[in-house]
């Protein structure tokens, strides 16, 4: 008995070594059978009737079934899929195929008794020619299934590594598919252990032959599920709120909430190993936003697209969204050398027909910049470099005007000149009531946009103008320097996790849906707009770092500390989208507004903003930020060393 284990074992992992049966060896067998089958229904006639089987007839008719067989077998191409993995619709084309190949021998039989007084089979042995043909095929397919799926139970059985017991949420046909992939891929970890359904009337019932379980128990009653240690949801297919009710449920429990890949990324069986643990980004998720991609695409095919900030978190993604499109030529700004060299690896990489250039280049530098212009004439503009991090431009507002400001108007204004069709500014919702330097600069920045827009159409009103377009939005997940990896790396380095204020809140958005908005605003915008991007619920900082410590597997203020260091320089407890006074036009897109924001004459923006620019350039901070509150009267720091010059009379000094 002991040999026979050594040598069935042997069997085995030689079989589990196969990774697929090549397409040849699969026709030559479908070839086989089929020959068997054609031999059976011949013998079975000639039987009937007592004749006797001549074999050279025999053969040459054989020779025809299998000639008009493989000849379907190839338009249905039966051969291509792996046979470990059949399914229902691999089993139709075999019978489409054979089907087909009986119908045509049904022709032969006609005209063959029309001029030779012969038949290959007579129409009973056609028949039963089909029915075992197929049943042979089809039965095959499943032996091999059946036997790939035996040697993979086996394995796991015998291995030494210890694998999870998972729950899969739902029973539609997605959860189906993602347990029947889990169970057939044997480097997954996991033992399916049923199926959880808001079907209350789902118990004792089973699908696949694993259990299913009703929702109610598991919110009531999480005992019966002690053993469970992994629960699988498809972001698509679940609620924001009843994933965040998961989420607290399985923190508190020690059960991996576990998140699978978008059922149109199930390329192949190897795609499901990208199931991962569900991160604070998968519960902050929206509802997937809509936009109009044919005619985005439209626009900016055949164009030279120019890109600022190309290699910040908002400009790369604005690059990676558009390479999808025919463009004529994709610029990449930035000042930063080598994340645009990473960024022009990565379009190598996906998108090797992209045709592209890195710039490295200052938007402060009016010159360089119009060198750039000069040589690629784009036509469509993002700019999106900008200084963001609030505590920073505190202590350096120089910088930030110079960059935020000065760099805008130099992008803008060449546009104008070299009559680029459209230019969209991406600002912030910080530039709302500002309280800190960087949130003013980029009103500033908003200010001079809209009014160089307004003093064009009064003077050209009829004559095709530049389309010049600001989109605001709020904090974007995951963006570089942004406060959720921060907190992954404290929870990483076992606390404490920092939180200014335990009252602080913020608006989020992820940085793909951040970007496809801006790509929207850009499309359908007319000139002149502000457009306001719907931020979704405010969501307070404590609450998302005490998520974020459950979902790594500790107990927040007991595993991991949360430690309140008060607000930083130019930081506020709430922000804001628009002005109190102001109100919004709703666009096609629900999730894009239009703020009407106030209007400002050109020139008397620039009659502050020169010398605020040079004041800047001479690295003088206090006036500098004097001239700043004195062009943006609402903005009003906080917890800053600027607080002093919120006076009137010291401003006008």
């Amino acid at each position: 008995m002991r040999h026979i284990y050594q040598i069935t074992t042997k069997i085995f992992s030689v079989l589990k070594g196969i990774s697929y049966l090549p397409q040849r060896v699969i026709l030559i067998t479908d070839v086989l059978i089929t020959a068997l089958a054609f031999s059976i229904s011949y013998w079975l006639c000639f039987k009937l009737i007592n004749a006797d089987i001549m074999l050279h007839i025999f053969f040459i008719k054989m020779s025809i079934c299998l000639a008009v067989t493989v000849f379907f077998f190839f338009i249905f191409k039966t051969y291509l899929n792996l046979l470990r993995y059949s399914t229902f619709k691999d089993a139709l084309r075999i019978f489409l195929a054979i089907f087909f190949a009986n119908i045509t021998l049904v022709v032969i039989n006609k005209l063959l008794s029309v001029y030779y007084e012969h038949s290959i089979l007579p129409k009973e042995g056609l028949f039963v020619n089909f029915i075992l043909t197929f049943c042979f095929i089809f039965l095959s397919r499943m032996s091999v299934r059946l036997l790939f799926d035996f040697i993979r139970a086996y394995h796991k059985k015998s291995d030494n590594q210890s694998h999870i017991p998972l729950l899969i949420h739902g029973v539609g046909p997605v959860s189906i598919s993602l347990a029947k992939m889990i169970a057939a891929n044997e480097h997954l970890p996991y033992d399916i252990a049923g199926f959880l359904t808001s079907d209350r009337n789902a118990k004792r019932k089973e699908i696949i032959s694993y259990p299913v379980y009703s929702q109610d128990d598991f919110f009531n009653d999480i005992s019966k599920f002690k053993n469970i240690k992994a629960f699988l949801i498809v972001p698509n297919e679940i609620e924001r709120a009843e994933k965040q009710i998961f989420a607290d449920i399985c923190a508190k429990n020690r059960i991996d909430l576990l998140s699978a890949p978008q059922a149109e990324d199930w390329k192949n069986f190897e795609n499901i190993k990208k199931i991962k643990k569900v991160r604070i980004e998968d519960l902050l998720g929206r509802i997937p936003i809509h936009i109009d991609i044919d005619s985005i695409g439209k626009n900016l095919n055949g164009k030279n697209v120019l890109i600022t900030g190309a290699a910040g978190s908002i400009g790369s993604e604005i690059v990676r969204q558009i390479s999808r499109f025919k463009l004529n030529l994709l610029i990449i700004c930035d000042v930063a050398e080598s994340p645009l060299h990473n960024l022009g690896l990565e379009l190598e990489d996906k998108y090797p027909n992209m045709p592209f250039v890195q710039v490295i280049a200052d938007v402060k530098n009016y010159n360089q910049m119009k060198c750039v212009f000069d040589e690629y004439k784009p036509q469509y503009i993002y700019h999106a470099a900008a200084y963001k991090h609030v505590p920073l431009m505190e202590k350096h507002p120089c910088e930030a005007v110079l960059t935020n400001v000065l760099g805008s108007r130099n992008i803008i204004d060449l546009a104008v000149l070299y009559k680029s069709e459209t230019f969209v500014m991406v600002s912030t919702d910080k530039a709302v009531n500002p309280s800190n330097i960087m949130g003013a600069t980029k009103r500033i920045a908003e200010m001079y946009v809209q009014s160089l827009h307004r003093k064009i159409i009064q003077q050209s009103p009829n004559a095709p103008t530049t389309r010049i377009i600001t989109t605001r939005f709020g904090n974007v997940l995951g963006s570089n320097g942004s406060v959720i990896p921060r907190f992954y790396d404290q929870i990483k380095a076992g606390g404490p996790v920092t939180v200014t204020d335990r009252e602080i809140i913020r608006f989020f958005m992820t940085i793909p849906e951040a970007c496809r908005l801006v790509l929207e605003a850009g499309n359908f915008g007319k000139g002149g707009e502000v457009f306001v991007f719907d931020m979704g619920d405010p969501i307070r900082i404590t609450d998302m770092a005490e998520k974020m410590i459950r979902l790594s597997g500790f107990e927040p203020y007991k595993d991991i500390e949360i430690k309140f260091t008060g607000l930083r320089p130019g930081e506020k407890l709430h922000e804001e989208l628009l002005y109190d006074k102001e109100k919004v036009i709703p666009t096609n897109n629900r999730k894009i507004k239009i703020g009407i924001v106030p209007e400002y004459d050109y020139n008397e923006v620039v009659s502050i903003l020169t010398p605020l620019i040079e004041t800047a350039n001479n690295f003088n901070k206090i006036e500098t930020v004097k001239l700043m509150k004195r062009l943006v009267p609402e903005f009003i720091s906080q917890n800053s060393e600027y607080e002093e010059l919120d006076n009137n009379e010291l401003i006008n000094k």
